[in-house]
């Protein structure tokens, strides 16, 4: 049993953080929004600062949404690292960016500590279930220390490499995900508009060399139009932005991750930044003049 700090109890960390008390660790709570009573029945104590999270925990977690998030809680005004001592471990598990996370474990390994990267994959159905994907960037004996509380968290837990290497694994998981669902977008709503049933073509194609998790779990939430995230398009807009500003530094081409930003930002346009991404159909069907359902 360890004493584990987890700030950021959103739509992902709250169940994360639960997982972790259900696994017998003590964990010590903060969130912006306040901490869930779900937490703290079931044992959690709430803090009323980051800062005073890390001087109780053995290991801080965080959950946030953006790089500028992390970076404010990690080193802004009661922020985690005004509580940390040597010995102790930072472990972010927010989808930021590469670059900014390796200053980050800098400055947090210059107070004595450790710092470890692990973005997620899985959604919030992954995180209640315990089922996560964990993309880990670490030196191996600090993931070795970690890994324990992965376990607890999550079923695919890798360690891609060095620090920053598991943000650009979330990277590269992010571009995939939001082509697979222009994809099967596209498929379903040429179904509708040919006149055929989009939910028995999505049976029929999950028997299929194009069965994937996103034609099962999106093509799903397309026919049935249950758009609450989920997955905010503003995150996945978020994370392809840093794909794109990658791919610009390093001297090369993502077109396709491209054309679904715009398909993002055009259902953003639309006043629909805070529905699941599985709603980029909405703007495939406004150019097609018909919807999936």
């Amino acid at each position: 049993m360890a004493n584990i700090g987890f700030v950021g109890l959103g739509i992902m960390g709250r169940p994360m953080a639960l997982n972790l008390i259900k696994g017998g660790h003590v964990l010590f709570l903060h969130s912006r929004s306040g901490v869930p009573a779900e937490l703290t029945a079931a044992g959690g104590k709430a803090c009323v600062n980051a800062a005073e999270v890390a001087r109780a925990a053995d290991i801080v977690i965080t959950m946030l949404p953006d790089t500028p998030d992390v970076e404010k809680v990690l080193f802004g005004e009661d922020g985690v690292a005004a509580g940390l001592s040597a010995g102790k471990l930072v472990v972010d598990m927010s989808s930021i960016s590469p670059i900014e996370t390796k200053c980050f474990a800098a400055r947090i390994e210059a107070l004595g500590c450790d710092y470890v990267d692990a973005p997620v994959s899985g959604g919030e159905v992954g995180a209640k279930a315990a089922s996560l994907t964990i993309m880990v960037g670490a030196k191996p004996a600090v993931f070795d220390r970690v890994k324990p509380l992965f376990e607890l968290m999550g079923k695919n837990i890798t360690l891609v490499g060095g620090i920053g290497d598991g943000q650009t694994c979330k990277v590269c998981n992010q571009i995939i995900v939001a082509l697979n669902i222009e994809a099967v977008g596209e498929a379903l709503l040429f179904a509708a508009k040919a006149g055929a049933d989009p939910a028995k073509v999505r049976e029929a194609l999950m028997g299929g060399f194009a069965a994937s998790r996103v034609l099962e779990v999106h093509g799903e939430r397309m026919v049935k139009r249950t758009f609450d995230p989920g997955f905010r398009i503003e995150l996945h807009q978020k994370d392809l932005s840093l794909a794109l500003a990658g791919a610009r530094a390093m001297g090369m081409s993502l077109p396709n991750t491209a054309t679904a930003q715009e398909l993002f930002s055009a259902c953003s346009g639309m006043g629909g930044a805070k529905w699941d991404h599985s709603a980029m159909v909405r703007a495939l069907e406004t150019l097609a003049s018909k919807t999936v359902g």
